[in-house]
């Protein structure tokens, strides 16, 4: 029995062994109670993963991939998660457990399930996998790049990230037209922000949003008070900042919505 790769689901399964474990080498699950295993297909990278010494998971949302996993893998019986891990409430499943996500991720989701993991970053200490090369490259990007950008600024906020290695499109079927990237996100020991999660989210997206614009113009729409309009960081552009400074700016909009009230 093998699973048909299914163009709606965005699924190109590897097929390279070396590929996988190099995948499943690239985190550390030292922080973690259980392992998280997102879209396994096959079982490629599952394999190496059920040597990790923790309870491993896996949420698969192809059914004929679960009919796959259970007859291969009968260690995973009662830890396959069937449904889409964008629904998945990760407390209530892992009722506050540490858990290390990991996964060969459909590009066409790939940006919402990194979303994901950082909403619940208290539960996850370690993130990573395999994104579009382009998308890895911006999660893992410093400032004064061109594809330094909101991934970049939101995941770095809280993580520590590491662009791993790349991916060519010949070792999937069927291969993708582009080539692909292993990031790893280590977080932060202190991922507690000096000012609302939301905010900063607002605030970084709007930056970014415009961002050949400066921060005074791109801006605006937060209603900067006159005082705070000359502040020598609104003359910069999104993408000079750094990860600091998007969270310092955050902070003085923050008093200044507050002040102007």
């Amino acid at each position: 029995m093998s699973v048909r790769a299914k163009k709606h689901l965005g699924q190109h399964f590897l097929n390279d062994e070396n590929i996988a474990r190099k995948i499943a080498e690239s985190l550390s699950f030292k922080d973690c109670d259980e392992i998280l295993e997102i879209g396994p297909g096959m079982g490629v990278l599952t394999k190496y993963l059920i040597d990790k010494g923790k309870d491993l998971n896996v949420v698969e949302l192809d059914r004929e991939s679960v009919a796959y996993l259970l007859e291969h893998f009968p260690l995973l019986k009662g830890k396959i998660l069937h449904g889409d891990f964008l629904k998945i409430d990760l407390e209530e499943v892992f009722k506050g457990k540490q858990i290390a996500i990991i996964g060969n991720y459909p590009y066409n989701i790939s940006s919402q399930i990194l979303f994901k993991a950082i909403e619940f970053r208290h539960l996850v200490p370690e993130f990573g996998g395999m994104f579009q090369k382009e998308v890895a490259q911006r999660i893992t990007q410093g400032p004064g790049s061109k594809t330094y950008g909101i991934l970049s600024v939101i995941a770095q906020a809280f993580y520590k990230a590491e662009y791993m290695f790349t991916v060519p499109p010949g070792v999937f079927i069927p291969p993708p037209k582009v080539e692909s990237g292993v990031i790893r996100l280590v977080r932060k020991e202190n991922y507690d922000l000096p000012v609302k999660a939301k905010f900063f989210f607002r605030v970084v997206k709007t930056a970014f949003n415009q961002r050949r614009k400066t921060l005074r113009n791109s801006l605006k729409s937060f209603g900067l008070s006159d005082n705070l309009r000359e502040d020598a960081i609104f003359a910069r552009r999104p993408e000079q900042l750094s990860v600091e400074e998007f969270i310092d700016l955050a902070i003085k909009l923050e008093r200044d919505n507050h002040g102007n009230r």
